[in-house]
């Protein structure tokens, strides 16, 4: 959420800001309109209170009957429009706010121009594309081929956009998620969260994704509990209302939460293979610090992502996302692709988006009340929030069989992750 002082101080800014995502800053005249109102309504309402106040210590001096009758009358007339104006305070403020909830963060000045992921910015690539001697296959046939991979019986159990994994497809999915969460926690200092998969309302809130995408959020209306989108949404709202000790921060976690996502938004849209599912698994990095390290956190963060890609052994790229591709509320994105030869099958390969690193500035902080103290006694602070994906299935799990498949169908295990299965070094299909 934006600071109010911020729109209220300066709106030109704000506007110009939001119009290089491709915003319209009609909204903002919206807001202030509530905002000046709110605060007219509520100098009269005070107004009216001390109005009131005077007139109840002087009914002890009425000369009279029709004296106190009057000023009784009086009392209420102000009590009357007292009531009046707090009524239109509610529905002031509430609409203001609902206002405010669908505003988006403000970008960083480095954000490049653009509108299209054609118009990212390439920071760095390490590796280049395999050069195959043979005619290499999609991950769908080598997943199926190998017995690993069930797409039908996926759609059966569970409808289109599901798919079974098998034998060792699961325990490379499992070897996964593992080795990201043992390189986080041993190497790059997280604390592991295994956090709850559902959540409040409020919680999805607080991390922005509601109420923009709830048609793309799984709810339960009996208890109006949500799964979870991403492990950002339980792990950032641990500290929500608090107000941490300066000294305990930087925060740095990591979680592996399955993700539930209805991609209503995505319809008609890779259909082929397990790149876009309702159902995926992810490591999260969440970082809580303050707004003077959160700079430092975000690269920091995209590190962290790399090396997962880089221990993998396969080719990747990092982008600096542009201004109407990046997500919209950060202030700064750096996606992280793996290269995927044959995701696109005929069509050839093409960069799989494995993490989105962003800086979120105070913006999630502010809705879900999360501060902290440089001091005691100090006035509480917005922390920064930051989160990166360390790293997102199944698109790696694509990016792994379609880069370490053998001409005979079968796919090498990549060394980093043999020590968790068992030692195996090549997957074979079993009769």
């Amino acid at each position: 959420m934006l600071d109010i002082k911020l729109i209220r101080e300066q709106p030109d800014h704000v506007k110009a800001k939001m119009a290089r995502a491709g915003t319209s800053a009609d909204v903002i005249d919206r807001i202030l309109g509530y905002d000046e109102e709110r605060r007219r309504l509520e100098t009269e309402a005070g107004g009216l209170r001390n109005e009131r106040n005077v007139g109840s210590k002087g009914m002890a001096t009425c000369k009279g009957e029709a004296e106190r009758e009057a000023l009784k009358t009086a009392m209420r007339a102000l009590g009357d429009r007292i009531s009046e104006i707090d009524g239109r305070l509610g529905g002031i403020n509430e609409e203001q706010s609902s206002l405010m909830l669908t505003l988006p963060n403000l970008p960083d000045a480095r954000v490049p121009e653009g509108r299209t992921e054609a118009e990212n910015v390439l920071v760095r690539q390490v590796g280049e594309p395999r050069t195959f001697d043979f005619v290499p296959k999609p991950h769908w046939e080598i997943g199926a081929n190998l017995g690993i991979l069930d797409l039908e019986r996926g759609v059966k159990i569970s409808g289109s956009r599901f798919y079974v994994l098998k034998g060792a497809g699961a325990a490379l999915q499992r070897a996964l998620i593992t080795f990201f969460l043992d390189l986080h926690v041993h190497e790059h200092g997280h604390t592991e969260i295994y956090p709850p998969f559902v959540v409040k309302r409020e919680c999805l809130v607080g991390t922005s994704q509601l109420p923009k995408f709830e048609d793309n959020q799984y709810h339960d209306v009996e208890d109006d509990l949500w799964l979870v989108p991403t492990a950002e949404v339980p792990v950032t709202n641990l500290h929500r209302d608090e107000i941490l000790d300066a000294h305990k921060l930087p925060i740095r976690y990591v979680a592996y939460t399955p993700c539930f996502r209805r991609e209503k938004m995505s319809a008609g849209r890779d259909v082929r293979g397990i790149k876009r599912g309702h159902q995926f698994d992810k490591v999260e990095m969440v970082r809580i610090c303050a707004p003077e390290t959160s700079d430092a956190e975000l690269h920091s963060l995209t590190g962290h992502a790399e090396e997962a890609c880089r221990r993998l052994g396969i080719p990747f790229r990092t982008m600096l996302v542009c201004a109407g591709e990046k997500g919209e509320f950060n202030t700064l994105q750096y996606d992280i692709e793996l290269w995927a030869p044959k995701s696109k099958g005929d069509e050839g390969g093409e960069w799989l988006e494995v993490s989105s690193c962003s800086n979120f500035g105070d913006f999630q902080a502010r809705r879900m009340g999360l501060r902290f103290r440089r001091e005691k006694g100090a006035k509480p602070e917005f922390c920064h929030t930051l989160n990166g994906s360390g790293l997102a299935l199944p698109r790696v799990m694509i990016a792994v069989l379609e880069n370490y498949q053998n001409e005979d169908g079968s796919v090498t295990v990549p060394p980093v992750l043999r020590q968790y299965m068992s030692g195996l070094e090549r997957i074979t299909a079993r009769e």
